[in-house]
C-alpha cells in the first residue's frame, strides 16, 4: 500500500526534535501580532494569543512574507517559532462578544506588536510541530491576559466595520489593497471578515486554506477570460532545502502539483502529486494546503500578467528540510514567479531543461502524474521511452 504524504510528514515531524522558549506562569512580552485557533473540539476551538517573552518589536516571528525577502535560515525561522507562547482557552466559535475572543481579535487587525501580559494556570510545556501547520513553542491554559492599546490596520479596520459585506469579496478586496496574507488570514480566523450573523471563529488551519482557496476561485475566473501564452516557460527558485520548478503551457488552466521529499529521513525517494483539469476540483486535496497555496500563488501572477496557461509544478525537499507550513510554498511560488523566466518551444524541452535541475529522475516524476503524463503521450508517443533511457 502507499504511504500517504500526511503519514510521511507525521513520520518526519515526529522525529523532529525542537527545544522550545522556557517561561513561568506569568509572562510579560509580545505578542507579533499573532493567534492561534485549534480545530480538534470544533465547534469549540482552543482559542488564544501567541506571545513571545520579549518586549519590542516583534512582527518579524510570525510576518512570513518578510522571512525569505530578508534571507531568513530555516534555523532562523525554526528559532522565532520556537519562542511562540501560545495561550488558550476553551470557545465556542460564535461566541464573538466573549471579552477574550474580543482582545483576540484587537491582536489580528493590529498594525504592529502589542504589549500583553498573561497568567496560566501552569507554567506552558512542550511545542507543536504537525505535518500540516507551522510550528510553535510551548503552550498552556490561560486564565488572565490584558493588553496595551491596539493601532489597528487602516484596510483590516475598514474590513472590520463594514458587517454587509461578505468574506469573498472582503479577502479579494483586502488582497488587491497589498495586506499580507498572513495578516488577511489571521483577521479571517479571529471572525474580523464577513457578514454580521454568519461571523465566527476559523480554526487557523482552515482559514489558511479558505483563503487561498477563495482568492484562487475569484482570480481563476478572470484569468479563464484572458489570451493563453504563446511558448512554454519555466520558471525556477530554491530556498529553506527546497527546489522548485513550474512550467507554464500554452493551454487553457490546468494544474498539477508535484512533490519530492529526498534522503530526509533515511534513504526513501517520494513523490506525492494532485492534479486538476479545467473544471473545478470538487474534493478536498490528497495532498493538503500546498495544493490551494500553490494554486492561489500561479494565479495571482496570471491574473496580474493578464494571461492564461495551464502549469506543471515540481517541488523537491532536501535533507534537512523541516516542515514549516504552506507559507514556504506560497512565499516560494511568488519568488519563482517573480524570478524571471526561460523560454521553450515544447513541452518535451522544456521538461528536458527541468530535469538537469532535479535529484529525482524525471521518468519517476511521469510515473507518478496524471496530467504531466497525459500531456506528454498527447503530443509524442516516443516520450516515455526518450526519458527511460535518456534522462535516468
Amino acid at each position: 500500500m502507499k504511504e500517504t504524504k500526511n503519514a510521511y510528514l507525521k513520520k518526519l515531524t515526529d522525529k523532529i526534535q525542537m527545544k522550545s522558549v522556557k517561561v513561568g506562569k506569568d509572562l510579560e512580552g509580545s505578542t507579533p501580532p499573532s493567534v492561534f485557533i485549534g480545530r480538534w473540539s470544533y465547534p469549540k476551538v482552543f482559542a488564544g494569543p501567541m506571545m513571545v517573552p520579549e518586549l519590542g518589536d516583534t512582527s518579524i516571528m510570525d510576518t512570513p512574507e518578510q522571512w525569505i525577502n530578508e534571507n531568513k535560515s530555516q534555523e532562523d525561522i525554526i528559532k522565532y517559532r520556537m519562542n511562540l507562547v501560545r495561550g488558550k482557552q476553551l470557545m465556542k466559535v460564535d461566541d464573538l462578544e466573549n471579552p477574550f475572543v474580543e482582545k483576540l481579535q484587537d491582536i489580528s487587525l493590529a498594525s504592529t506588536s502589542i504589549d500583553s501580559e498573561a497568567s496560566f494556570q501552569r507554567r506552558p510545556q512542550g511545542s507543536l510541530l504537525t505535518e500540516d501547520s507551522a510550528p510553535h513553542g510551548p503552550s498552556g491554559l490561560i486564565e488572565k491576559f490584558d493588553i496595551d492599546a491596539v493601532k489597528w490596520d487602516r484596510q483590516l479596520e475598514k474590513t472590520f466595520y463594514d458587517t454587509d459585506l461578505k468574506a469573498t469579496d472582503a479577502v479579494i478586496n483586502l488582497h488587491e489593497k497589498e495586506v499580507p496574507f498572513s495578516a488577511m488570514q489571521k483577521a479571517f480566523s479571529v471572525g474580523a471578515i464577513g457578514t454580521k450573523g454568519r461571523r465566527k471563529l476559523v480554526p487557523t488551519r482552515w482559514s489558511i486554506t479558505a483563503c487561498d482557496t477563495t482568492l484562487a476561485n475569484i482570480l481563476l475566473k478572470r484569468v479563464r477570460q484572458y489570451p493563453i501564452i504563446d511558448t512554454h516557460r519555466v520558471y525556477e527558485f530554491s530556498s529553506l532545502n527546497n527546489y522548485y520548478a513550474v512550467i507554464l503551457l500554452p493551454t487553457e488552466w490546468q494544474y498539477e502539483w508535484m512533490e519530492a521529499f529526498i534522503k530526509i529521513i533515511g534513504k526513501e525517494e517520494l513523490i506525492f502529486s494532485d492534479y486538476e483539469t479545467n473544471t473545478n476540483k470538487k474534493e478536498y486535496s490528497s495532498v493538503g494546503g500546498c495544493f490551494y497555496t500553490c494554486k492561489m500563488g500561479l494565479l495571482d501572477y496570471l491574473s496580474k500578467k493578464k494571461e492564461q496557461a495551464g502549469a506543471i509544478v515540481l517541488r523537491e525537499a532536501y535533507p534537512g528540510y523541516v516542515p514549516l507550513g504552506v507559507f514556504n510554498v506560497r512565499e516560494n511560488i511568488k519568488y519563482a514567479m517573480n524570478n524571471g523566466y526561460k523560454e521553450f518551444e515544447s513541452l518535451k524541452t522544456a521538461v528536458n531543461y527541468v530535469s538537469s535541475n532535479l535529484k529525482i529522475p524525471i521518468h519517476k516524476y511521469i510515473k507518478q502524474s496524471d496530467l504531466l503524463e497525459e500531456l506528454l503521450h498527447h503530443k509524442q508517443t516516443t516520450l516515455d521511452i526518450y526519458f527511460k533511457k535518456g534522462l535516468q
